[in-house]
């Protein structure tokens, strides 16, 4: 088991993946999403990339702090703590990355996606490469201190992570803002407070909502979603289990009816595998003790194994 401060491996590989869990909900409204990590593992996520090919390390959990389950402060509930640990994950995956492997965070709620995402546009800026963001996910996710009706951070990521959110938070990737709203594709929106939907429309992000899937298909949503994509590309998709529909993936706090099929969702990580640059993912929101018998955890590792090239036929 590796520490916070080392790497989980010395070697390096193309396909070289490293597993670090970040059993936290400290971001989140409800206890639970912490032991996300352990259900992935339970559902064979190492063993079943492996059976791709794939080199895959488990980097075991970080240690951070305890939640304390507080009342917001200032519009932030956590706020030390979710410092704390999104510095925790932004370095662990910083050093996965820098001995060339592909880091998968397994939440942990998806305030953690600000380290995550931190530390890849660190990395990207570093080796030159330009960072396209695929955010999968019920919500935005693009909600502020003075605009939550809340407080919980896992509602804000993508707001701090464009500059707009504690000054601890919006500078980890040493640059403020750490990515511009361009950068991200948000997929499979269907819920968004009344402020916020007034602020992601003020930023011009790029959201592709339940009704564009109705009207276009996931096919046309992908391909637009991805397009202008060239070798230099890092990609990276922040999976939010509450992207599904909860029909088919109920263990999340904060489910809302009407999102993708299990079909829509393969789909969707079908195409991404396709580009081949995939180069990190976060899965997140995953809280077992709303499953049934690890059904959705299973789903999940059914996907990533998608997104990392599993398909019926052999394709070019």
């Amino acid at each position: 088991m590796t520490t916070s401060n080392e790497s989980c491996s010395n070697d390096t590989h193309s396909k070289a993946i490293s597993l670090i869990g970040a059993p936290t909900d400290i971001g989140a409204g409800m206890r639970g999403v912490s032991m996300g990590p352990e259900a992935l593992r339970v559902a064979g996520i190492a063993a079943a990339l492996m059976g791709h090919g794939l080199d895959v390390k488990d980097c075991r959990n970080l240690q951070g702090p305890a939640n304390p389950w507080q009342p917001p402060v200032n519009g932030y509930r956590h706020l030390p703590e979710a410092i704390e640990w999104n510095q925790l994950v932004h370095d662990a995956v910083y050093d996965e990355l820098n001995i060339g492997r592909l880091p998968v965070l397994m939440g942990g709620d998806h305030s953690l996606a600000l380290g995550s995402i931190s530390a890849i546009a660190r990395y990207c800026r570093k080796v030159n490469k330009t960072l396209r963001v695929i955010w999968l996910d019920a919500h935005t996710d693009f909600n502020t201190a003075a605009m939550t009706p809340s407080g919980n951070i896992h509602g804000m990521p993508v707001a701090s992570l464009c500059g707009y959110g504690a000054p601890e938070l919006i500078a980890m990737s040493g640059q403020v803002p750490a990515i511009l709203p361009e950068v991200v594709r948000q997929i499979g929106i269907r819920s968004v407070d009344a402020e916020e939907k007034r602020f992601v429309h003020e930023q011009g992000l790029e959201v592709y909502d339940m009704r564009y899937i109705d009207e276009n298909g996931m096919k046309h949503t992908m391909e637009q979603a991805l397009a202008g994509m060239d070798a230099n590309t890092h990609l990276h998709v922040s999976f939010d289990v509450d992207f599904l529909d909860p029909s088919i993936a109920p263990a999340v706090g904060t489910t809302v009816m009407g999102g993708p099929t299990y079909r829509e969702a393969q789909l969707c990580m079908e195409m991404i595998a396709d580009t081949g640059l995939i180069a990190s993912l976060d899965i997140m929101e995953l809280n077992p003790a709303l499953d049934e018998q690890n059904r959705t955890a299973v789903i999940a590792v059914d996907l990533v194994e998608s997104l990392f090239g599993k398909s019926t036929l052999m394709r070019d």
